[in-house]
């Protein structure tokens, strides 16, 4: 999602006015179904308006807090900008922004209120993404009780962390789930990922991380491969894996997980679509979700 949209009543049009000047936005009319029409492509909604109105009129368009947009309210007389979805997600940094019109935030987020940057933050800002989300209420709340270290790896490396760990990558749109037969050769794995990224018309660049079982932890080949490109390279235990779908048939139960390429992919990305269905390139699987 890209882009900023004011939504405004005619008659706060001058209001309206000056807060996309001010945040490079474009102003639209409120009418019924205005949010519903903006909602996929915009990633940040102002509304001048009563908080009552945006809350009914999003409220069946929620979906995920990592996809949806930040939609902030800002009193008709630019007083207060109140984050209602999405503070950790760029909502509250669009209301800090707003304070520079003079209007005040309304910050609720716990670690907002405290001065504290929450883990979302510190992704956006080192331009990560976060792999395991359903860490960053523990990592959050330890924030509100101290300092929470970061450690950064540069790589090559083996980073072995629990649940309370949020485990941050570059940022990118697709996940890559890779499965390979033992013995498997760096040059197979490497070729088997090109081919795969090709047929999805999909870069290197947009791939936030490579997972796999941590049935491969030993597998060289894998780890040199997804090094030389440039990749995060993440080994997942029966437990996550099993948390997802596995669309396509799989051979995987032999070494005790339903599936690798898919539940792997699915497992780190974002929106839990794929994207590319498990191909067979040799002695690799491969599948791409996003």
């Amino acid at each position: 999602m890209t882009g900023t949209v004011v939504i405004a009543f005619p008659r706060s049009e001058a209001a309206a006015t000056r807060v996309a000047a001010h945040l490079g936005a474009e102003v639209i009319h409120y009418r019924d179904g205005v949010f519903r029409e903006v909602w996929a492509g915009s990633g940040r909604i102002v509304a001048l308006m009563a908080t009552g109105i945006v809350v009914r009129q999003i409220a069946p368009l929620l979906t995920d807090k990592w996809t949806d947009p930040a939609v902030v309210v800002v009193s008709p007389d630019l007083r207060f900008a109140v984050p209602l979805t999405g503070g950790h997600h760029g909502a509250n940094a669009l209301a800090h922004e707003l304070a520079e019109l003079g209007i005040t935030p309304v910050i609720t987020t716990a670690t907002g209120v405290a001065g504290k940057e929450a883990v979302e933050q510190v992704a956006e800002e080192t331009g990560c993404t976060v792999v395991n989300r359903d860490s960053t209420r523990a990592v959050n709340a330890a924030i509100l009780d101290g300092d929470v270290p970061v450690f950064r790896v540069p790589g090559p490396g083996i980073v072995i962390a629990g649940p309370g760990v949020a485990f941050l990558v570059r940022a990118g749109e697709y996940a890559v789930g890779v499965g390979c037969r033992r013995g498997v050769e760096r040059g197979e794995v490497q070729e088997a990922i090109g081919q795969a990224l090709a047929d999805a018309g999909i870069t290197p660049a947009e791939v936030a991380v490579y997972a796999t079982t941590d049935k491969k932890t030993h597998e060289k080949a894998l780890i040199d491969a997804v090094a030389a490109l440039s990749g995060n390279l993440v080994f997942l235990g029966p437990e996550a894996i099993g948390r997802e779908e596995s669309p396509s048939p799989s051979r995987a139960s032999l070494i005790g997980v339903k599936g690798v390429a898919e539940p792997c992919a699915l497992a780190v990305s974002g929106r839990k679509e794929l994207v590319l269905e498990k191909k067979v390139y040799g002695r690799v699987t491969v599948a791409i979700a996003r």
